[in-house]
């Protein structure tokens, strides 16, 4: 589009006590933009000045230097046709400042570069278009016919979206037909109930909108949300598609040798099973659990000792009325591992011990007798009434232990437990002992999806989050890490009946607002609503496959050439890519190399004045770029030498920024982002760890250029670290200082 500038000063919360406003004018007037003050632009004589602009000078593109980007958005948006870059001089100007005076130069310095920063910006961006599919699927695949699928499958049709359920087995319901009761779920939460799995089935069976096939898997899915295509065989039945989750490092070697060789070849022998596709928009992966192998565990003497039997098997034999009088339910393996429980487990197993312990005394009257040994009982919300509840009732017996053996005992079995509540060791004579085996997710095993994607048919890197198919398990619930695909029930995590229930309900609305999202052409999560999408100008392109290889969402494939095959509706717009591409040929409207390059380049940069060093801070916007803005209204005091410019993820971090930055005199650049590896806060999984991985190549560079590596550095924080932050930057420029100025200053 045409643009047309104006640019807005606002000089309320403090920013012009602190700041002189002729000033901030005159930096904008530099960059090529007049600008206009304002005491209050939030209120409503201010935006009627910029309202007023744009109805009688026909501005397109507004300029506002008052508040952080990240409060008043919807006051700021002045239709889809334009556009608005904000300048921030509140939270990360006037409020840092702590005792300084209204014409600090440094605080004022601070101003004016904020100010270009964002002039430069606006001159940069352009109006983003959203991508269009034609002819966008809205129907929705739900793999996995137990509880959790059934239950998405019901609501997804509910909301008035076809759907096709898939069940490998003949028959309906999974592992819900084999549970003898659920857990409470209403008041007063003492009392177990019936399973309601078979109305579910009978309601899914009977709805019109919902296609039930049953003894049939899942062959391959390729394509992207609102297009998959998908392909089914009958269950058991092997084909060459079908994959291991994790491969050698041989057998990845032979992949890629095949692909340099014939780079179509990946995709190539998926044509047959993409003829016979049908199309879906979105996938529900709710295939469910496993019971994990406690056998490992030879002291507790499953396989081996008779009546040692799990949970899930003792769930069974109380189905069939086969409850034994006396039973020890171990919650923990024990051993030299006292304060560890069973992999795979949570407050789930906790709650199956009491259910389970309830049906010994109820099918025994006087005689039953349960006891539970545990490392930690964990029943939260209303469970906890129910728990309340076991602990009153005559024989059942708990207490903290550590079981050390198992053993046979006549007909039975002998449990010994030390460290018990009572002080002393315990051994218990009963009729059967019974371990808390966890839910192991079928992800585990196998791809389960098996994606027609380039980066494989399983979810990558599934070690991460152990074997749950998670993107961001804290912040974005049920997504994975591809696109459209959305999981719940025991693949995603151990749950009872009811969570699952809930759950089920919140992947079928995640795959549903999928769906619409990619019918308005914008992302989906976690830059929901986002419009753009990467632009790739592949004349320039080396095929060197980098952006397929470090996109943590499998967003790209290969074309027939093996040059890279943008799947926009997977894309969550992290920019990985951009930052990952040698030859900067990927971009954004309003986010790319160039854009960020030039704000870094309106940063003045004495040469003459050594009190004055610079540092580019390059901060996500994700958790880094919400604490500074938290540690700004906590009027923290944040060191005034450091420009902070904020980019989508620090995975879009192009090297060239920090190359350009220290040619151009910087004295230093440190990347602030979030956490990774097990404690990882990534909003885009890898970024944060792919960054720091391109800084140590960073760091290499810069020695040969006579620069000292740790002028570059990368930070982890998380969106709480707001008190840290300013002895965190103070640190950094702190180790500037000593190395003083950078010696390409002034050239």
């Amino acid at each position: 589009m045409s643009k047309v500038y104006g640019a807005y000063l606002c000089t309320g919360c403090g920013i012009g006590n602190i700041l002189d406003a002729e000033g901030l004018k005159s930096a904008a007037s530099e960059s090529g933009i007049e600008m206009q003050e304002h005491e209050c632009l939030c209120g409503a004589e201010g935006l009627a000045l910029i309202k007023k602009d744009i109805e009688e000078k026909g501005i397109n593109t507004v300029v506002v230097c008052a508040c952080s980007p990240r409060v008043l958005q919807q006051e700021f948006t002045f239709g889809e046709e334009s556009i608005t870059i904000r300048g921030n001089l509140r939270e990360q100007v006037a409020w840092i400042a702590g005792e300084a005076e209204k014409g600090d130069e440094f605080i004022q310095e601070l101003g004016e570069d904020y100010v270009r920063m964002a002039v430069t910006r606006a001159k940069k961006s352009e109006l983003p278009k959203p991508y269009q599919l034609e002819n966008i699927n809205k129907k929705i695949l739900v793999m996995g016919g137990g509880l959790a699928g059934l239950t998405a499958a019901s609501e997804a049709a509910k909301a008035g979206y076809e759907v096709t359920l898939v069940e490998k087995s003949d028959k309906l319901g999974g592992k819900a037909l084999g549970w003898r009761k659920m857990f409470p779920t209403k008041f007063p939460y003492c009392e177990l109930e019936q399973p309601n799995v078979e109305e579910l089935v009978a309601a899914v069976t009977g709805n019109p909108k919902i296609t039930v096939r049953t003894a049939t898997e899942v062959a391959r899915i390729g394509g992207a949300p609102g297009a998959f295509r998908v392909s089914f065989k009958a269950a058991g039945i092997k084909n060459e598609w079908d994959a291991p989750a994790k491969v050698t490092v041989d057998e990845q070697e032979k992949i890629d040798k095949g692909e340099k060789e014939d780079p179509n070849a990946g995709l190539a022998k998926y044509t047959a099973v993409d003829s016979a596709a049908e199309m879906h928009g979105a996938v529900v992966l709710a295939t469910g659990w496993r019971p994990a192998d406690v056998s490992e565990y030879e002291h507790l003497g499953y396989g081996k000792v008779k009546n040692v039997v799990t949970n899930a098997e003792f769930e069974k034999l109380a189905k069939e009325g086969k409850v034994p009088a006396k039973v020890a339910f171990i919650q923990s393996p024990g051993g030299k591992e006292h304060d560890r429980d069973f992999p795979y487990c949570n407050s789930v197993t906790s709650m199956v011990a009491l259910k389970q312990a309830q049906y010994v005394c109820d099918d025994n009257g006087d005689k039953g007798q349960a006891y539970i040994l545990y490392q930690h009982m964990r029943t939260p919300g209303n469970t906890e009434l129910f728990y309340k509840g076991m602990q009153q009732r005559d024989g059942v017996f708990m207490t903290k232990g550590a079981v050390t053996k198992v053993e046979e005992c006549g007909s039975g079995v002998k449990v010994t437990a030390e460290d018990t509540l009572l002080g002393e060791n315990v051994e218990l004579e009963v009729d059967m002992a019974v371990l808390a085996a966890g839910m192991v997710p079928t992800t585990v095993d196998a791809p389960t999806v098996n994606l027609a994607y380039r980066q494989g048919p399983a979810f990558l890197d599934l070690d991460l989050f152990d074997g749950y198919a998670d993107s961001h398990f804290i912040c974005f619930p049920y997504e994975t890490r591809r696109t459209g695909v959305y999981t719940c029930g025991g693949v995603r995590k151990a749950e009872t009946m009811e969570e699952t229930i809930d759950d089920a309900t919140g992947a079928a609305l995640k795959a549903i607002q999928c769906l619409e999202s990619a019918d308005r052409g914008v992302s989906v999560h976690p830059r929901s609503g986002d419009k753009t999408y990467p632009d790739f100008f592949f004349q320039r392109c080396t095929q060197c496959k980098r952006c397929t290889e470090e996109c943590p969402f499998g967003a790209l494939d290969d074309d027939a050439k093996g040059t890279p095959l943008p799947n926009p509706t997977r894309c969550r717009r992290c920019g990985t890519c951009m930052g990952a591409c040698p030859e900067r040929i990927i971009g954004f409207a309003d986010y790319n190399v160039d854009m960020i390059g030039s704000m870094v380049k309106a940063i003045e940069v004495p040469d003459d004045d050594e009190d004055k060093l610079r540092i580019a801070v390059f901060v996500c916007e994700n958790d880094a770029y919400p604490a500074l803005d938290m540690a700004g209204m906590r009027r923290n005091k944040l060191n005034t030498l450091v420009r902070f410019i904020p980019v989508r993820c620090l995975g879009s971090v192009n090297m060239v920024w920090i190359k350009d930055a220290m040619s151009s005199g910087m004295d230093g650049v440190l990347l602030l982002g979030c956490r990774y590896g097990d404690n990882y806060q990534c909003h885009f999984v890898k970024g944060s760890e792919i960054a720091n991985k391109r800084m140590d190549n960073i760091g290499e560079t810069l020695g040969t250029l006579g620069l000292e590596p740790e002028r570059c550095a990368v930070r982890q924080i998380a969106i709480s670290d707001y008190d840290k932050i300013p002895s965190i930057l103070d640190e950094f420029v702190e180790s500037i200082v000593e190395m003083g100025p950078n010696p390409f200053k002034g050239f």
